[in-house]
């Protein structure tokens, strides 16, 4: 097996595409181990596009890709500036200075973790070792398993460290089903009311310096407007549609969410009647989508918080129609 060449695992239905680590991706957002580059079902249907076309925009996602710490990065409000704090699923990384974490940034990379993979022919394991870091050190542990037309990642974290753990998890799906680009054939399911919850304050973050203080509520109000554009996204009920292909990105959080044996969503090509979604075995803290004129992503968070010591486990479990 070369360095770049994917891992591949199938069933009798199902094809998956795992890049190995640092080959397809070698950047600071996304987990490294168990990066999904594509599914294919039936050997005729795709699910997987990149976040952009262009290599240049974006932040690299490709697929499911996982990341932990989008908001809560390990150790990186104790670290000094110039010092280091863990990505998980990534490696030890350099503070550069004392502005707040942005998952999209690129930071240095000074160790990589060591990651050891296990694989036959319909399960793939991802085990990334830590390097001990001011008192945290976690170690991951990721099973990709393919039965039938299902995939099950199943999840585990341990505290091999000395201090508590708090971040969250999810997968970022870029989704483009036979790379069709997004709009009126595209339908988005829930198991509850779609409720948008206001996230105006979330975008001060990213404002640059002094705009972050100086900037008035109604702006932002506008700005999450422009963000769920209801010219072209139609939130009814359980379902969000599109009236047109979306010429700009998109993104929104639901605040009626809850655990549920079924799917947290579900993303429907209604001529084809192709389909995959989601379901979990865990209390979401959040739900989210995102997406642009070529993909949509449905994102389930995880709050994951250990003790030294302690183990969490949690499965995602993906079903493709076809």
């Amino acid at each position: 097996m070369t360095e770049n060449k994917p891992i591949v695992i199938r069933s009798e239905r199902l094809a998956v595409e795992i890049a190995q680590p640092g080959s397809v991706y070698r950047r600071t957002r996304f987990d490294w181990s168990g990066f999904v580059t594509q599914l294919t079902l039936d050997s005729r249907h795709t699910f997987c596009v990149p976040e952009d076309y262009d290599p240049q925009k974006g932040t690299g996602g490709i697929g499911l890709c996982g990341e932990f710490g989008n908001e809560k990065a390990i150790g990186y409000a104790e670290a000094s500036e110039g010092g280091l704090f863990p990505k998980l699923g990534i490696g030890l990384l350099r503070k550069p200075d004392n502005d707040i974490y942005k998952f999209m940034r690129d930071y240095e990379i000074v160790t990589p973790f060591p990651i050891r993979i296990e694989q036959d022919e319909q399960q793939a394991t991802f085990t990334v070792e830590p390097v001990e870091c001011n008192g945290y050190a976690v170690r991951t542990n990721k099973v990709l398993r393919v039965d039938g037309n299902c995939l099950e990642i199943q999840e585990k974290l341990e505290n091999v460290g000395t201090k508590p753990v708090h971040t969250e998890e999810y997968y970022h799906n870029f989704i483009g089903i036979n790379g069709l680009p997004l709009g009126p054939d595209y339908r988005l399911k829930f198991p509850y009311e779609w409720k948008p919850e206001k996230i105006a304050e979330m975008y001060r973050s990213f404002l640059p310096g002094v705009l972050k203080s100086i900037t008035p509520r109604f702006v932002l109000d506008i700005l999450l407007r422009q963000m769920m554009d209801d010219r072209v996204l139609v939130l009814e009920g359980k379902e969000i549609t599109f009236r047109e292909k979306p010429q700009k990105a998109f993104y929104g959080r639901s605040q009626g969410f809850f655990k549920t044996g079924k799917p947290q969503w579900e993303i429907i090509h209604e001529p084809s009647k192709v389909s995959l979604s989601e379901t979990n075995d865990f209390m979401p803290m959040r739900v989210a989508i995102w997406g642009t004129a070529h993909v949509v992503s449905a994102e389930v968070f995880i709050d994951l918080q250990a003790e030294p010591g302690e183990i969490l486990n949690w499965n995602r479990h993906y079903e493709f129609e076809g």
